[in-house]
């Protein structure tokens, strides 16, 4: 059996239709409210704050993916992620079970540097610390040899459905509503965007894949890297419509923290908008050259397509 947990998001829903698709048809599917994703998927609602709830759902797995998100909540995630992180390790020890934990890079410098698995850990923010602690968590267990653990590493998401992300929010909901389109800071910086359905296939294959365990990898992007400009310019040719689009400069971001508590949130990941974002999945490309990576065009297309043929 494998066993998603958080498996009602964006990524665990893609993942567990790729399990379906290439692995296995015996998939548990848990969360607070736990809904089947295929028609076969076995159900169990969980809180994973609750160490012996966390033991029970990963019963009998051979195989276990975090992919768990909190709402966007400082507090919540200093109160609730190490606690889940931990649990979860402690779940997979007594089951017998490899943990592949899908991750995120909010605890890597905000910077120009190239970010590659080596790169050091340098949270800018309270919620970056956080993955930073779940991080090395998980690294201190694959040192002391104890469980087989895998790091799979995404930069920020765009995809299809409940994707959430600020590319997201800024870009294709104002295309869909109609509205004037949002960039963070600059227009004129590369950015690394991982679309959704490629984290999920990948952190599958990943998964699925013996000798990738016990090490930290960086999930496939498009590697024709675009500015928001030129991210914009693209999506322009394929809605066939000119997307206008502001530049919103730091300190808008700062007087809207002060009456908007989502905006306050995004505070610390602004850093990144002033800078090349460059991600590096040169391992993952170099070990799995057969993994077809979607192409910025592709995924607009496919973003467009779905909000054209959406129901009212």
């Amino acid at each position: 059996m494998q066993t998603i947990l958080g498996a009602n998001g964006q990524i665990g829903e893609e993942l567990a239709r790729e399990l379906k698709r290439k692995y296995t048809s015996d998939i548990r599917i848990v969360s607070r409210h736990a809904k089947k994703v295929n028609d076969s998927d076995i159900t169990f609602s969980a809180d994973l704050t609750i160490k012996e709830k966390a033991i029970e759902a990963v019963k009998g797995s051979e195989i276990v993916y975090f992919t768990l998100g909190l709402p966007m909540n400082t507090d919540l995630w200093e109160k609730q992620f190490p606690v889940i992180t931990s649990n979860t390790i402690e779940a997979c020890k007594i089951n017998g079970a490899k943990l592949a934990f899908f991750d995120n890079t909010y605890m890597y410098p905000q910077d120009a540097r190239v970010l590659t698995e080596q790169t050091p850990f340098a949270p800018v923010g309270r919620r970056g610390k956080v993955r930073k602690e779940m991080a090395e968590m998980l690294l201190n267990e694959i040192q002391a040899g104890k469980m087989e653990i895998v790091i799979c590493r995404a930069p920020e998401f765009y995809g299809p459905g409940k994707t959430q992300s600020i590319t997201n929010s800024l870009i294709f909901n104002m295309i869909k509503e109609h509205k004037k389109l949002k960039v963070p800071l600059r227009d004129d910086k590369l950015r690394s965007l991982i679309w959704t359905p490629d984290a999920s296939r990948a952190t599958a294959l990943i998964g699925n894949t013996p000798d990738a365990y016990n090490q930290t990898w960086h999930l496939p992007v498009d590697n024709n890297r675009l500015t928001y400009k030129q991210f914009i310019e693209l999506a322009s040719v394929v809605y066939g419509r000119e997307l206008k689009y502001s530049v919103i400069p730091k300190f808008i971001f700062k007087i809207g923290s002060i009456f908007n508590s989502r905006v306050k949130e995004l505070q610390e990941l602004l850093p990144r908008y002033e800078y090349d974002n460059i991600f590096d999945d040169s391992k993952f490309i170099n070990r799995f050259p057969d993994f077809q990576v979607t192409t910025y065009q592709k995924g607009i297309e496919q973003i467009a397509f779905e909000q054209q043929n959406a129901k009212p």
